[in-house]
């Protein structure tokens, strides 16, 4: 099929006419339709399909259908266009594509990576819910972490026993976008491991980090980080939803979750979702291609957003890493002492703008996140938290309509509740 002939079928694909035809623009979500603006604020929540993924993707659904275990040149031809994105998401990995297996997302590829042990597990206190719900099967220890949400390689290293098989650290927190020292991590594993050697004693140990926040602005090298397992997940860099992979090292035996056809080496079977993984070799690829730019447009953007904010709201508390080298370059976690988050994102969706009051698993239920609990932040505080998440549609426009419409959101909800600014200073004061 000719180039040409295929760019032309992919445009009679039909997609479903949005009822609001704002919805159109990859920044544009259904907050508040009657707002001036609509601005989304929640990029670590869940990205837009970038344009160029959705085009990788469509043949797929269409044209291409074929299931690529089926023995016939069509469905053979499919199948080498799946091994092709393998090759992509390996070498953009610096791994080798035998190592990669594709799942259904982020949470699946931690369940995986867990799998593959039976002793005890060491996890910090602040990581993802699918990763603690995983330690929570094993004999294990959540070690706490600073009030910048950082893990110690100290503590850490202190965690582990002699039976200890898995450390899993995420390599960037999506609550409060610290970075964590999963390199300085890998040198604890390193060297128990040759501790566990010179004994003669035989529990092996891994070190696991699901990168899924972290790989649209840091390198996911498996060599430069020194894991043996590396979770990603593709909604978080404008990829498809439900599509994610698990990099296994060759010392890793990995054991199926999912049992039947054999698919993706045996570790998981089923008829691989090929206009998925297309999808996630694509966003991957142009993730790393265009991550220090977008990591210098993010981190301005972040800087207006907060200085916007603080001029406004001067006793507004900012959590997270104040080194800009150990947090993610988009993510701002802000307080409002004596104010409820769930009011306050209730009040800027009708202002046009959606934001999260942290992980999209604890938003979901509108309770305090276990993330907070662990970096102590006081829960006068941790009511009133929010997390703004930018992303690469967000204009200097978008961010300053953000500030403002927060800033009416705040002063109404002040005005509710009777308080002014020297009173919510002086409760912000009290609960630090």
């Amino acid at each position: 099929m000719g180039g040409h002939q295929l760019r032309r079928r992919v445009h009679l694909v039909a997609l479903p006419e949005p009822h609001d035809r704002r919805r159109r623009d990859p920044g544009v979500t259904p907050a508040g339709r009657g707002a001036a603006r609509e601005v989304y604020l929640d990029y670590a929540a869940s990205t837009p399909v970038d344009p160029e993924v959705l085009e990788a993707m469509l043949p797929y659904f269409s044209e291409r259908f074929w299931n690529p275990s089926a023995p016939y040149e069509c469905a053979r031809g499919v199948r080498d266009d799946m091994e092709r994105a393998r090759d992509t998401a390996a070498r953009l990995l610096g791994a080798r594509p035998d190592n990669v297996v594709f799942t259904a997302g982020a949470t699946e590829a931690n369940n995986l990576a867990f799998a593959c042990v039976d002793g005890h597990v060491v996890v910090d206190a602040a990581e993802h819910e699918s990763v603690l719900a995983c330690a929570s099967t094993h004999e294990h220890r959540c070690v706490r972490v600073g009030p910048d949400g950082i893990v110690d390689p100290g503590v850490v290293a202190a965690a582990i026993r002699p039976d200890t098989e898995l450390v899993s650290v995420e390599l960037a927190n999506g609550e409060l976008g610290c970075v964590q020292p999963v390199r300085a991590l890998s040198h604890v594993v390193a060297a128990e491991r040759a501790r566990r050697l010179e004994a003669g004693e035989r529990h092996p140990l891994y070190l696991h980090t699901d990168a899924s926040q972290a790989a649209g602005a840091l390198s996911v090298n498996v060599s430069s980080l020194g894991v043996d397992l590396l979770t990603l997940s593709a909604a978080k860099i404008y990829g498809p939803k439900q599509v994610g992979l698990l990099w296994a090292s060759d010392d890793v035996r990995l054991r199926p979750l999912v049992f039947g056809g054999g698919q993706e080496g045996g570790v998981r079977s089923g008829t691989e979702n090929v206009a998925g993984i297309v999808g996630l070799a694509r966003a991957l690829e142009l993730a790393c291609a265009r991550r220090d730019e977008e990591a210098r447009g993010l981190a301005r953007l972040r800087a207006r957003l907060r200085a916007g904010l603080l001029a406004e709201l001067p006793w507004m508390v900012v959590s997270g890493p104040n080194n800009p080298k150990r947090r993610l370059p988009g993510l701002l976690h802000v307080s409002f002492a004596g104010l409820e988050a769930r009011r306050l994102v209730i009040g800027l969706e009708r202002e046009g703008v959606s934001a999260g009051t942290g992980s999209a698993c604890a938003a979901s239920r509108m309770r305090v996140s276990h993330v907070l609990e662990a970096i102590g932040l006081p829960r006068a505080l941790a009511e009133g938290s929010l997390r703004l998440t930018l992303g690469r549609p967000t204009t200097e426009a978008d961010v300053d309509y953000a500030v403002a419409a927060l800033v009416r959101v705040v002063r109404a909800e002040m005005g509710r509740r009777g308080l002014d600014d020297a009173a919510c200073a002086r409760i912000a004061g009290g609960a630090r």
